[in-house]
């Protein structure tokens, strides 16, 4: 299953629409007048089923993950050199990328690829393909997108 994340080009706070290979939307992201950044996520019958938290008055960026308003874990960037590192409390799910991480794969405990991000260049806006080995794994993936990218407009990457 692949999906297209594409951020839209105006708008006053992050704002997404997320496409499946058909080019139907999946899912509608839609960022918050918030202390960092909070974005909602939306299914195609604007269901809310997901929230993004940026934890403010952190040493390093953290993102908390909420499914249907219950907390399910949190993405935490890691102090490193040269390769961004993150780490992920959500799933047993684990990040390896690139040395500008617009490319990366994620991981389960058993080593199995859940999805790999490859962010196509060239674009007027971010534009990522995600694709997901099982369409049950879509949200967390696109979550964990989600928290990198906001880390990166936070970061001034």
């Amino acid at each position: 299953m692949k999906l297209l994340f594409k951020q839209r080009m105006f708008s006053w706070f992050d704002s997404y629409d997320i496409y499946d290979e058909a080019g139907n939307v999946m899912y509608t992201v839609k960022g918050q007048f918030a202390w960092g950044h909070c974005l909602k996520i939306f299914d195609a019958c604007g269901n809310e089923i997901g929230t993004l938290q940026e934890r403010v008055f952190t040493l390093l960026p953290k993102f908390e993950i909420y499914l249907r308003g219950q907390y399910a874990g949190c993405i935490t960037k890691e102090f490193s050199f040269l390769k961004p590192k993150f780490n992920i409390d959500y799933n047993g799910w684990y990040v390896e990328g690139n040395f500008w991480g617009w490319d990366y794969q994620v991981y389960d405990t058993g080593g199995r690829c859940v999805a790999e991000v490859s962010k196509q260049l060239l674009n007027w806006t971010d534009t990522y393909v995600i694709d997901i080995q099982n369409p049950w794994d879509a949200l967390g993936a696109l979550l964990l997108v989600l928290a990198i990218d906001a880390e990166k407009c936070s970061n001034g990457s």
